[in-house]
This record gives structure tokens, C-alpha cells and sequence, in this order.
């Protein structure tokens, strides 16, 4: 479901070319200065034993008592916005009870008065809770078929009104492609996963070719965000919840307006260096 993928220089290099010849680049206002590594922090047995017996737990209460009102609701309303509260209210629990708070930074991008599309880093399952508790706005998700096999949240996820993409067979998702468009003409922003799926170890993996393809279809602009710290707070492939300060890193607004499907590859490196700025770069104080 994941490739591990680095950017590599030369291709970094041409995107920052490209970016400098067009004057106005929507990128964040960020010090140049690279963050300074911090030292691996140890975890001990008291942290697995908190997150084995409490925070997992919990977390699966939530799910199962949430998701199953989630799935009630949904048989009395058409437009997903109650089931957007319960998510949020779901996500809210979630953030409260694994103890990590998020420090957002640079909120300019918050603003659904336009079409925009959110583009976020993706290295966490705990990345989606953050992104309901924290975007003040109702919004919908693009994500990939893949999901629609999880209990209760892939439930969720089909009768929400969120956005289904089969990667395998596109030709299928043209309906959600269809109603998607229509809800970002009506200013309800999209949340993508440019890079396809969770980060397997915490680096920016190459972005999905068309990822861009329904914010230049309806001239939205698009949002990049940075997660900073979630893959240490969840990586892939364990249950060791690892309670720490996260933080949202929100950009400028890119600008799509008068583009066309042939720039759909320009954009997405232009997106790809704002949000590698944003990760790589220490914030003002």
C-alpha cells in the first residue's frame, strides 16, 4: 500500500528553478534556517504499558461506540455534516487521551470562503484525528478504496460523503470524482494525502501522479500543511502510542487559477518543495 520514496536533489533542484522563475511563489514565510535535530528520546516499559492498556483501549471504545452512531445517523441524512461532528468529537477524545498536543502554525490557509484542497503529510494514523480536531471548518477526505475494508471506518468513510478513489480501477471512482467537484465549487474544502498512504519512516514520499487533479479542475487553491512528529507518535506496523508536542505547519495558499490538466506535474513539485520547506524549516518565534 506504501512505497518508501525520497526526494532525490536533482529533482529537488529543478522544482526550486522552476518555483524561482515565477515571482510570487505561494510558499511559507519560514526562516531558511534547518531545524536541529533532536536527540531519539527513550521510551521504557511504562510507556508501552500505558499505551497497551489504556490509550489503545480507548481508542477502540471510541471507535466502536462513535462509529456505530455514525452509521445510525447516516440513515437519516444525505449531506454527512452531523457525521463530520461525530468524527470531530470522535478525534477530539482521541487527541485528549494520547496526551500530545498540537501547536498550529500559521493559520492563513483557513479560510472556506474559497474552493481550496488541503494537501497533508501523511506518516500517522494519528494524523487524521489531528486534522478533524483542528481544521475549523466541515470538510471532506479523499482516500483510497483500500480503506472501505476497515471496520467501522471504512464504514464511516463511504457514507459520509467523503471521497473514494479506486487507484487500481479510476474509470470506477468518476461518480466520486463528479461529487467532489461539486463540493469544492460549493466551498467545502478537500483534505488529500498527496503522498498515497502512511510513510513506512517518516520521509516525504513521492506524490501520487494526478494528486492535483480536482483543485485545478475546480481553479481551488491548494493548502500545504506539514505534520511534524506524528511518525514518531505512531509509526507503521505498531500499537506504542508515544505521547510527545506535535505541531501543524500551515502555508500559503498556491494558486491554481487559469492552469490546466498539463500543469498538474508543475503543481505538484511546487506543493512538494512548500511542504518540504515546512518541515525542514524552523518557525519564527
Amino acid at each position: 500500500m506504501n512505497k518508501i520514496a525520497t526526494t532525490a536533489d536533482p529533482e529537488k533542484d529543478q522544482a526550486e528553478a522552476r518555483l524561482a522563475e515565477k515571482p510570487g511563489t505561494a510558499l511559507a514565510r519560514w526562516n531558511e534556517t534547518r531545524a536541529v535535530p533532536r536527540a531519539a528520546k527513550h521510551y521504557g516499559w511504562l510507556s508501552h504499558l500505558r499505551s497497551y492498556l489504556i490509550i489503545d483501549p480507548l481508542i477502540w471504545a471510541y471507535t466502536l461506540i462513535l462509529g456505530t452512531v455514525s452509521l445510525i445517523v447516516s440513515l437519516f441524512e444525505s449531506d454527512g455534516r452531523v457525521q463530520h461532528e461525530l468524527a470531530r468529537l470522535w478525534s477530539w477524545l482521541v487527541m485528549k487521551t494520547i496526551l500530545s498536543p498540537v501547536k498550529v502554525i500559521g493559520t492563513s490557509g483557513f479560510d472556506n470562503s474559497k474552493p481550496r484542497v488541503y494537501a497533508v503529510t501523511h506518516a500517522s494514523a494519528l494524523d487524521i484525528p489531528i486534522i478533524y480536531v483542528q481544521l475549523p471548518f466541515q470538510f471532506r477526505i479523499i482516500f483510497k478504496s483500500e480503506l472501505l475494508a476497515y471496520p467501522f471506518v471504512g464504514w464511516h468513510l463511504k457514507r459520509s460523503g467523503q471521497v473514494c478513489i479506486n487507484q487500481q480501477n479510476p474509470a470506477a471512482s468518476i461518480g466520486s470524482i463528479k461529487s467532489a467537484l461539486r463540493s469544492l465549487r460549493a466551498s467545502v474544502p478537500l483534505v488529500i494525502f498527496p503522498e498515497g498512504g502512511r510513510s513506512r519512516d517518516g520521509k516525504l514520499q513521492t506524490f501520487l501522479p494526478g494528486a492535483f487533479f480536482l483543485a485545478i479542475k475546480a481553479q481551488a487553491e491548494i493548502v500545504p500543511i506539514a505534520l511534524v512528529d506524528t511518525f514518531d507518535l505512531l509509526p507503521m506496523n505498531t500499537y506504542h502510542v508515544r505521547c510527545q508536542p506535535l505541531e501543524m505547519r500551515v502555508g500559503v495558499p498556491i494558486s491554481t487559477a487559469g492552469l490546466t490538466l498539463h500543469d498538474m506535474e508543475k503543481v505538484s513539485a511546487q506543493v512538494k518543495t512548500a511542504i518540504e520547506e515546512l518541515r525542514s524549516a524552523t518557525p519564527p518565534t
